[in-house]
This record gives C-alpha cells, sequence and structure tokens, in this order.
C-alpha cells in the first residue's frame, strides 16, 4: 500500500518548497520534505509518495509549511493521490492546479 501528496502553499510559497510532512501509520512514523533540484537540467516530481507495506490507512499526517502553520489531518485511506492546500487540508486537485488556458480558435 501507498499513499502520495501534492501540497500547494497559500502563505507559503505556491510549490510549497520547504513544507515537511510526517506520516505516521500502524506505529511507524516517516517523513519527507519538499525540495527542488535533481540532477543538471532538471527536476525531481514535487509530490511526496510514501509507502506503507500492508497498512491501509495513515493515522495522521503533520504538515509543517515555511510559514510556521501546521495541518494535521487524520484517518487518511490508502492506495490514493490527495492534493493539500496549505490551511485548507486535502482538497479537490483542482483546487491546486491551475485551469488549462483555453484553446483560441483557429483563424482559418
Amino acid at each position: 500500500h501507498w499513499v502520495s501528496f501534492e501540497l500547494a502553499g497559500t502563505k507559503s510559497n505556491r510549490l510549497a518548497m520547504g513544507a515537511k510532512l510526517k506520516i505516521i501509520a500502524a506505529g511507524v512514523t516517516q517523513t519527507e520534505e519538499i525540495h527542488s533540484g535533481g540532477s543538471y537540467l532538471s527536476q525531481n516530481d514535487l509530490r511526496v509518495h510514501f509507502g506503507l507495506g500492508e497498512t491501509t490507512k495513515i493515522d495522521s499526517l503533520e504538515i509543517r509549511w515555511p510559514s510556521g502553520a501546521t495541518d494535521i489531518v487524520k484517518n487518511v485511506a490508502a492506495d490514493q493521490f490527495y492534493s493539500v492546500l496549505e490551511g485548507k487540508g486535502i482538497v479537490p486537485p483542482e483546487q491546486i492546479r491551475p485551469k488549462p488556458a483555453a484553446n483560441p480558435k483557429s483563424s482559418r
């Protein structure tokens, strides 16, 4: 089992760089930090992925945002991608991703 999170800052930077996530699942604590970089001319995925083994839910997710704010979410189901907005918790993905630009009509 697994769980992944995509974060968006509101008071912090939009990409949530520097945010620290801590999950507790079945008594096991895991931590991750959002960071950029990677190799030359590349970018790491900004989503955070946790492996859960046989565990089917996260007991607690704590996010410490660069602004100093903390969000806590309890009882998060496994095997899903989640979008998290600073100060709001888990939200639908369209709340943190920009809408695609409208296609201009062809002039032909």
